[in-house]
């Protein structure tokens, strides 16, 4: 009944009814800038300025009234083969006072690339200080899988993921970073009350596991909880609260398929001590970045999650009620873009980043009303 039900969520989620339609119109996308490769990460420094990191190892200043960019110097040597490279850029509730910004990016060592946690300060178009926070211990000889996402609760810790690196049983292998998300101090090291803080053979920055490649990650500060979302094989994409110490089941569990034929992955779709997703995609939209939103220009949004998706090309909205019941909503899908990174600011525009290159801002057309 479970997988009928979820089947037909699918098949409605695909399409899009003439509301919707009229919501998607009333959407306003505007240009701001045009960079030379992919826009992985965007830091909102205020409503006037941005932090844009480049997959290919450049990170931008970049003005969003203006549109003009000024590239950073500081940046170390980064690994941008495959679906490496500089990834993330966050700012932390704390970056007024300590003005630290913070990187993942894959870094390149003897054994492969490692997917890392830096810090820099940004001294006007320089980034200085720079310090590697934590390497973990990732490497494979894969160029896939390597999450990146970064997200702060206002306790001072820092959360990122990490994915498989393109090696299934590293997520169930608790000797090794891989297939995890981290949770840290802001300075690197690990918080005491971290789930497996005690236990000897266990990493202890380990905050959950199971995961396959989670590249977006968002604190909900309202509600104290952290979200997910993630790659799943060939079908099976995932949304997920993370809780600390909690298993998600790659690869003994999935919803999706092996991409050489139609065979499930894993030994079901749930299994008892295992964390069930809180919203499946069926087929992959192959999900890029998370935010829940919260502000007042898309008011009835708020609570709502936002997914960039890269196969499907759109923007994927997500409602979950008090039951757990999802509601899913697609816009943008006229645009025929990978989108790849979002962020919001304090009046509740949006930016996206685009694999073309874009960098976009999104508001409301206040002549249409937002159904």
């Amino acid at each position: 009944m479970k997988t009928w039900i979820l089947f037909l969520a699918s098949l409605m989620a695909l399409n899009t009814s003439a509301s919707d339609a009229i919501l998607d119109d009333s959407l306003n996308v505007d240009q701001v800038t045009q960079f030379d490769g992919i826009p992985w990460g965007i830091a909102i420094l205020s409503d006037q300025e941005a932090i844009v990191t480049i997959k290919k190892g450049e990170t931008y200043k970049v003005n969003l009234v203006s549109g003009k960019s000024q590239a950073l110097k500081g940046l170390p040597e980064v690994d941008s083969r495959g679906q490496g490279g500089l990834l993330d850029v966050a700012i932390p509730p704390t970056f007024k006072t300590q003005g630290w910004v913070y990187f993942t990016y894959a870094k390149p060592t003897k054994d492969g690339a490692n997917t890392t946690l830096a810090r820099a300060k940004l001294t006007n178009n320089s980034l200085t200080d720079w310090q590697d926070v934590f390497v973990t211990d990732s490497a494979t000889s894969t160029t896939k899988h390597y999450g990146g996402r970064i997200a702060f609760d206002d306790k001072e810790h820092v959360f990122f993921s990490v994915g498989d690196r393109g090696v299934r049983d590293n997520a169930q292998d608790l000797t090794n970073h891989a297939g995890s998300v981290i949770r840290l101090n802001l300075d690197g090291t690990v918080p005491t009350d971290n789930p497996f803080v005690t236990h000897a053979n266990i990493r202890n920055e380990i905050w959950s596991y199971g995961h396959r490649n989670p590249q977006g990650l968002f604190y909900d500060t309202d509600t104290d909880t952290l979200w997910s979302n993630e790659h799943g094989p060939r079908g099976g994409d995932e949304i997920n609260l993370i809780r600390p110490g909690a298993n998600y089941g790659w690869p003994i569990v999935s919803y999706g398929k092996e991409y050489w034929g139609p065979i499930n992955v894993g030994e079901g779709q749930t299994k008892v001590g295992i964390d069930n997703p809180a919203k499946v995609f069926i087929p992959s939209i192959a999900p890029s970045s998370l935010i829940r939103y919260r502000g007042m220009l898309f008011s009835n949004w708020n609570g709502d999650f936002l997914s960039t998706a890269l196969a499907l090309r759109h923007l994927n909205k997500i409602k979950i009620d008090k039951n757990g019941e999802t509601t899913e909503t697609r816009y943008l899908q006229h645009l025929d873009e990978r989108l790849r990174s979002i962020a919001q600011d304090s009046k509740g525009a949006l930016y996206i980043g685009t694999d073309s290159g874009k960098l976009l801002k999104v508001t409301l057309d206040n002549k249409i009303a937002l159904q």
